[in-house]
């Protein structure tokens, strides 16, 4: 068998050489001429349907938006009927516009007319508008053979027009629209698109006056070639020249400032395609300037406003702050969607929704509701009033502080702080120690972002939609969004629960501590809305309250929002537990009457009713006795009982409870539970007030007695102040109290019951 003949290497090596060299020449001279943009961009943010809703400019200064990756029609014939009509039948370079140019210039002896096509003005631009000289027009020849290699006719159109000067600090086909038209390329007049089209071959012509005639001159000469080469009809034309011409520039629309700054600093892209409802942002910002501009006249100077997709978790509406229009606003720049602040009762939700999943309390349960000092805490309402007891889903919508201060007590704080983190909460970052029990009515901060998105992640969980971990159960927060819809509110809340009539909407106020912070959030399936009012400085005023600020803007962007149908209870997610109807806890074998109520299916209850007894009574049942003190049968009765302080304040607002009676008189039983000393606490220590004269004022003390008739005998130190019967307040002369150091209260009943109480005076004499 023959085989071919091995060919030598060094002829295959000759032979080839050619071809190898010419290829490195040709890459070289593609790295070497392609050009590059090395520019900083504007930072551009669209809404989701990509409309423009604002821009800031890029680090040179100048308006130069990303490139674009498509041109509109109207733009491209004009353009291209002005600068190069042979532009897709050569390759960088024109040797017939090479040919006329040099004919025109040696006939007028000068440079009268140039050959550049679009590709070579893309490369002189590329070269940042070097000196013209032969060796530049060459290279430039050069790269434009090289970019019409490497990018498409499209391409370098796209190029060009995202480069082009236009005058001023205004570089680009969507910059110099927006600048000089108010709207988008896509949306220009033939007119307009002949204008920037002529444009960048002067750019100083955006100038009032001759500057602006020449300038119409160029476009209106562009439209009528455009008329002769049946691009635009007679009625377009004459429509076109019509039109004026712009003089200066106009202001790059700020719809989402603040969210731009926002967005500046978390993505890497210089063209930004939010998920922003152009529409939905634009409404809102209208309605959150209104309020502003109220809101200014009493010192409150500055609104947020956030709407989140209730599902998804996508922005819709973002509002950072009110007032950038204004000349007289304050801090018109903070962020306040992101700015940390007082949480007011906000967290109260969630410490509710935690209590049921860990079987500390049912819905309906009553919670304590009395005047508190706790280690020196003495926690108000904001009402300044007490129940006495109170159903924890009213205490919830009434957002009562000292139920809930009682409550987180007993949950304990570091438990409740370990919640909020596990909840997606990110601002609280001191100590468990250090926020205490105030944590629960404002002692931490958040931010309107944090607190919209975790009622929005508690809704979701309600619906068994949230995929995420969550530490709430879809019982426990089901539980809770209902109750937030309760329309049994407060007084000065009444007005906005008619706005929500027409749709379920789950809102909690809450004002913060020195009236420096109003919040208000709103949540139903479809969308989650957070307002915060108040001053970015910090300051208070006394009109920062929800229902005054934060509320009305609340209310106001839900009736324009299409209506969500609250979802129907999925009672997996429950079991039902018999309730006490009068307690509302667990019914004990004392109960008189029970409910069947559901909580969250793995909520575990151990206590029963504490308050029910049965209790033995006299035959006409007008004494308690024991069964000794009478020769007859007691009458044996199951009975609703609160402790003696929680009855003083329950009585007044339930006509309908009916006190135990008294002990019969001779009777031997004790009388522990008759009577309380509501102030001061125990070991509690007081300031005493001081008038304006620089003397010292009195003491405030009281007493809560079961038996309306009974008479309280007040002592001091062993000294008698005097008797009280049936509201039993003592106010104790500055003789007596206003000596600092250690005190004795005894307070002794008309049957001998005694009561006593030490505390210490920190100033006085």
């Amino acid at each position: 068998m023959d085989f071919p003949k091995k060919l030598p290497i060094k002829k295959i090596l000759r032979a080839s050489m050619p071809a190898f060299i010419s290829s490195l020449i040709v890459l070289a001279l593609i790295l070497f001429f392609t050009p590059g943009f090395k520019v900083d961009y504007s930072f551009t943010l669209y809404s989701s349907d990509g409309k423009l809703l604002g821009a800031s400019a890029a680090s040179d200064g100048q308006w130069r938006f990303p490139q674009t990756s498509k041109l509109p029609e109207k733009y491209r014939e004009a353009l291209l009927s002005y600068e190069d009509k042979n532009f897709y039948f050569h390759f960088g370079i024109d040797p017939l516009s090479v040919f006329r140019a040099a004919v025109e210039n040696i006939l007028k002896g000068k440079i009268v007319s140039g050959a550049s096509t679009i590709t070579m003005q893309t490369s002189r631009l590329a070269e940042k508008n070097p000196a013209r000289s032969f060796k530049q027009k060459l290279r430039e020849s050069f790269l434009s053979l090289f970019l019409e290699l490497s990018y498409s006719k499209k391409d370098i159109l796209n190029i060009y027009a995202s480069h082009a000067p236009y005058g001023g600090n205004v570089v680009g086909l969507e910059a110099a629209s927006w600048r000089y038209f108010g709207r988008g390329p896509e949306d220009l007049t033939w007119a307009e698109a002949a204008c920037l089209a002529v444009l960048p071959n002067q750019p100083s012509l955006v100038r009032p006056g001759k500057e602006s005639e020449i300038l119409k001159e160029k476009r209106d000469r562009l439209l009528y070639n455009l008329f002769l080469q049946k691009k635009i009809d007679k009625e377009t034309y004459a429509l076109s020249v019509a039109e004026p011409v712009p003089d200066k520039p106009k202001a790059i629309p700020q719809k989402a400032y603040h969210y731009l700054e926002f967005l500046k600093t978390k993505s890497l892209n210089q063209k930004n395609i939010s998920s922003l409802d152009y529409s939905l942002q634009e409404i809102v910002f209208e309605i959150a300037d209104h309020h502003f501009k109220r809101n200014f006249l009493s010192g409150v100077y500055n609104t947020a406003v956030l709407i989140l997709d209730t599902e998804t978790g996508k922005t819709l509406a973002y509002i950072g702050n009110t007032g950038l229009q204004n000349p007289n606003a304050k801090n018109e720049h903070v962020d306040m969607v992101h700015a940390r602040r007082s949480s007011g009762s906000l967290l109260k939700p969630f410490l509710f929704a935690t209590m049921l999943d860990a079987g500390m309390i049912l819905p309906d349960q009553l919670l304590i509701d009395i005047p508190t000092k706790i280690a020196g805490y003495t926690p108000q309402n904001s009402n300044y009033t007490y129940s006495g007891a109170i159903p924890a889903r009213k205490a919830l919508s009434y957002s009562l502080n000292i139920p809930f201060i009682r409550a987180l007590r007993e949950f304990t704080t570091p438990a409740f702080l370990d919640i909020l983190k596990r909840s997606g909460f990110t601002t609280f970052n001191r100590s468990a120690d250090e926020y205490g029990l105030p944590l629960i009515l404002g002692g931490g901060e958040i931010s309107l972002y944090e607190i919209t998105n975790t009622y929005r992640k508690m809704m979701l969980r309600a619906q068994n939609k949230l995929d995420e971990k969550f530490p709430f159960s879809s019982g426990a927060c089901r539980i809770t969004m209902d109750v937030l819809t309760e329309g049994n509110r407060p007084e000065e809340e009444a007005i906005w629960q008619l706005y929500a009539q027409n749709q379920k909407i789950a809102w909690k106020t809450g004002t913060s501590y020195g009236n420096k912070d109003a919040w208000t959030i709103g949540i139903t399936p479809k969308y989650s809305v957070g307002v915060w009012c108040g001053n970015a400085s910090g300051e208070g005023r006394p009109e920062i309250t929800s229902t005054k600020l934060a509320a009305p803007i609340l209310f106001e962007i839900f009736n324009i929002l299409p209506k969500s149908e609250w979802p129907e209870k999925e009672l997996k997610d429950f079991e039902f537990i018999k309730t006490c109807a009068d307690s509302g806890y667990p019914a004990g074998e004392f109960c008189k009457t029970a409910k069947a109520v559901l909580k969250p299916i793995n909520s575990h209850i151990q206590n029963t009713c504490p308050y029910c007894k049965k209790v033995s009574l006299s035959p006409d049942g007008k004494f308690q006795v024991k069964a000794n003190d009478i020769n007859e049968l007691p009458k044996i009765e199951n009975r609703f009982v609160l402790p003696a302080a929680a009855e003083y304040f329950y009585k007044q607002g339930h006509p309908e409870y009916k006190s135990l009676p008294q002990w019969l008189p001779e009777s031997t039983a004790s009388n522990t539970g008759e009577f309380e000393i509501l102030f001061p606490e125990d070991g509690t220590s007081v300031y005493i007030p001081t008038e304006l004269d620089g003397s010292f004022g009195a003491l405030v003390a009281e007493a809560a007695h079961k038996n309306p008739d009974a008479v309280i005998y007040w002592d001091l130190d062993g000294e008698y102040l005097g008797s009280t019967k049936s509201y039993h307040q003592m106010k104790i002369q500055p003789l007596r109290a206003a000596v600092r150091g250690r005190h004795e209260l005894t307070l002794t009943d008309n049957r001998g019951n005694t009561r006593k109480r030490i505390f210490y005076v920190l100033n006085g004499n």
